[in-house]
């Protein structure tokens, strides 16, 4: 007995040190500072001119002499630069990738720099850590708002700006690229764009190499809402009552088509939103899931902008690779999908992948387990963390 009590305890002593070593090496990236970057002038693809530009960006780790240990981050569509860490210690919750992100883990901060940018037309322009040129900006032309005069913006466009802020840092290369959806997206364009320069791309619940037709009839669903809120007024709200309403609906459809019919069942099921108000007793009584997507709808609606909203939606629907494009990335690819993905299946990271190995391309597919929707690809990330920390360290 007391042999065995020994060697429970030893064992536990181990199990314990073991723990230590791990948290002890795998850490957060601690408190994280957001920068501004400026460019005096930016031509868009489509030749136009937008001044003053500003887009928010932040760091972890840091750049090496050579100038060839970046990976930047491109984020999501309704998301932003904030990837990893707080910025204040009394924030709610880190940021969305923090599970990978850091000292020890899957995109390893002791041996990278990390990096990541506010899109242009980002959704949370009044979210005070971040920074975006958009439709809410001052035309330094007239002094007000652009509306909707801003110029049509592509993900190609955030994705050349960010070139610029790289190169103000001085990354001479980068090791990889990742992102979720729309930010797949971006390190899918980061790849075509410069062939030379990324070494690795990591497409998470991505599309492939354009837009789904489908998914360009979606992103158009998502912000009717907004376009059908009469405070909306063509765009021109600004100084006065905003579309608020419509945003909130608009986000409410985001989040649910973004989500799975495995996690509405798990999550809700048939409650009511109140056990006393059954929805079969009156028109306004509602099932829980319901009040929960329109509550959450609300709520991330205080810090968007409806403009900027649509604005995202054009910039992902323009999103298409030629043949030569692809053909022309160096890049070894990693596709990552989520098995319950109902906006960007894996049957199109799949195809994807056929494509790019027909043209003599490098490329591998981990799917993402779970009923989670899209959203594993952000909430669910860090099932994917050993496979990208594979990817990145490989040849």
């Amino acid at each position: 007995m007391h042999h065995a009590r020994s060697a429970r305890l030893r064992a536990g002593l181990l199990l314990l040190g073991l723990v230590a070593a791990v948290s002890a090496w795998a850490q957060d990236v601690g408190l994280v500072e957001k920068k501004v970057f400026t460019l005096p002038s930016y031509t868009t693809v489509g030749g136009q001119t937008i001044k003053n530009v500003r887009l928010g960006y932040e760091t972890y780790g840091k750049l090496n002499a050579q100038g060839d240990n970046a990976i930047f981050i491109a984020h999501f569509y309704s998301g932003t630069s904030h990837a990893a860490g707080k910025y204040k210690e009394t924030d709610a919750a880190p940021g969305y990738w923090n599970s990978i992100i850091g000292p020890g883990k899957a995109i390893d901060t002791n041996k990278y720099f990390v990096l990541s940018a506010d899109t242009f037309a980002n959704l949370n322009t009044k979210d005070p850590n971040v920074f975006t040129t958009g439709p809410s900006s001052i035309n330094p032309d007239t002094g007000k708002p652009y509306g909707m005069s801003f110029p049509v913006v592509s993900m190609r466009d955030s994705v050349r700006a960010h070139k610029a802020l790289l190169d103000s840092l001085g990354v001479k290369k980068l090791a990889a690229v990742a992102g979720a959806s729309g930010g797949s997206i971006q390190a899918m364009e980061w790849g075509a764009l410069y062939p030379d320069f990324v070494a690795r791309v990591i497409h998470v619940i991505g599309p492939g190499f354009d837009i789904h037709p489908y998914v360009v009839g979606l992103l158009d669903v998502w912000v009717t809402p907004i376009r059908l809120d009469p405070r909306w007024n063509g765009g021109d709200y600004y100084g006065r009552e905003e579309p608020l309403d419509g945003v909130a609906q608009a986000l409410k459809i985001v989040t649910l088509t973004a989500r799975h019919w495995g996690w509405a069942e798990k999550t809700f099921g048939y409650k009511f939103a109140d056990e006393k108000k059954d929805p079969a007793a009156a028109p306004g009584n509602q099932f829980q899931i319901e009040a929960a997507l329109n509550s959450a709808g609300a709520a991330r609606a205080k810090t968007t902008d409806a403009n900027h909203m649509i604005y995202m939606s054009k910039a992902n629907q323009l999103y298409r690779l030629t043949d030569a494009e692809v053909k022309g990335i160096k890049a070894k690819i990693l596709f990552v999908p989520a098995a319950s993905d109902v906006i960007f299946p894996p049957e199109l990271s799949r195809r994807a992948l056929e494509r790019f190995r027909a043209q003599g391309g490098r490329g591998e597919l981990f799917v993402i387990e779970g009923d989670g929707g899209h959203l594993d690809g952000v909430l669910a990330i860090v099932k994917a963390a050993d496979a990208i920390k594979r990817f990145i360290e490989s040849d």
